[in-house]
């Protein structure tokens, strides 16, 4: 176990999936996004493993009939790495992924995310306004609380009291109160959010708004004053509008608490060692709507592989944005309940990018590939 989670750190892989089988117990690397499998075992070692594992991350090891989470740390190349363990019985025993949570997204600063000008203005000035709501949304997996913890970054000093409440607390940092939400005990979100509010708070992170008092609680701790940083599970960045209003929030709070939405992917970076430059066909281009000049067709980038990326022709991952203001008109949609197409219209026409136009934007700049950008935008 310890050869696994060292070389899984080592391939700068996101997630371990141990993965039982009728005959096999099978591993699996997420490295940049994309699963990859990395051995098969004999089954008959199978609960040694997953007993090992559930020990490292004081779970109860006698219980095999219902998910379970944990946490562990192990020591790496002289620094501690955190890792979250979910465990999930399936039908041939209990299913574990374990997310490598690495400290070094606490570090990173605004110019790291890679957001285009017209995006980081918009962004700061969201997260630097003494009160609000700024929601980043998109799938599990998609950089919202790296994102998140670097505008934290930005907007924390001695000066201001900032406190989060999460489940679990993925990065620890300092200057911050972070709170892990424990149900059991009865600290549920709603609970810790109520007892925040008291403690005198300029900025507060909630880890994710999943129901209707969660969601009143915030925005009525962005109207009263207060920062409210928190993620969303939505496909884009207007659809927040209408997912705070399904969940039951008043339309008028909606529109007047939000400041500013962000809708996030993460597409594979091109190795910089091996990429190949090439010019792409005008058919090609016109039919993913790729922004050109038919005359003078652009320079892009392929991925070949090379030793340094394991041959995949990617190394790392960046993200591409959305980044929709909340103006007048919208606020205005909002209350008379727009649909989503509405909405999205209108924050169109306020200069909002889409995601597939800034990922466009980087595979110009050779960051990317188109096939990475159409795999991860609609």
């Amino acid at each position: 176990m310890n050869l696994l989670i060292s070389q899984a750190i080592s391939d700068r892989a996101s997630d371990i999936h141990i993965e039982p089988g009728e005959k096999q117990l099978t591993v699996r690397y997420r490295i940049d996004g994309v699963l990859h499998e990395m051995q098969r075992a004999d089954r008959a070692i199978q609960d040694g493993v997953i007993s090992r594992l559930k020990i490292m991350a004081s779970v109860d090891i006698a219980e095999r009939r219902k998910p379970q989470d944990g946490r562990l740390s192990v020591h790496h190349d002289g620094r501690q790495i955190d890792l979250r363990l979910a465990t999930l019985p399936t039908v041939w025993g209990e299913k574990i992924v374990m997310r490598i949570l690495d400290s070094s997204a606490q570090s990173l600063t605004m110019s790291d995310l890679r957001f285009s000008i017209r995006n980081e203005q918009r962004f700061r000035g969201a997260i630097t306004r003494p009160h609000g709501m700024v929601l980043v949304t998109g799938p599990t997996g998609s950089g919202k609380s790296t994102t998140l913890y670097t505008a934290l970054n930005t907007v924390a000093n001695p000066r201001i009291n900032v406190i989060t409440v999460e489940d679990p607390v993925e990065y620890r940092m300092a200057g911050i109160n972070q709170v892990q939400v424990n149900v059991r005990a009865g600290m549920t979100f709603q609970a810790a959010l109520r007892s925040i509010l008291r403690s005198d708070p300029d900025v507060v992170l909630v880890g994710e708004i999943r129901d209707q008092e969660t969601a009143t609680i915030s925005i009525e701790a962005a109207l009263t004053g207060h920062l409210v940083l928190s993620t969303l599970h939505t496909n884009d960045a207007p659809s927040a509008l209408t997912r705070l209003v399904e969940i039951g929030c008043e339309p008028f709070l909606v529109g007047t608490a939000l400041s500013a939405v962000v809708a996030q992917r993460l597409a594979r970076r091109l190795c910089v060692k091996c990429r190949e430059a090439y010019t792409e066909t005008t058919e090609v281009l016109g039919s993913v709507k790729f922004p050109h000049n038919p005359l003078d067709p652009p320079v892009l980038y392929r991925a070949v592989g090379c030793s340094d990326c394991s041959g995949t022709g990617y190394r790392g991952r960046v993200a591409l944005h959305e980044v929709m203001e909340v103006t007048e008109a919208l606020e205005g949609l909002v209350v008379g309940h727009a649909t989503g197409t509405e909405l999205r219209q209108a924050a169109l026409e306020d200069g909002m990018v889409p995601l597939r136009d800034d990922g466009f934007n980087k595979v110009l700049e050779g960051v990317t590939t188109i096939e990475e950008v159409l795999r991860v935008s609609i």
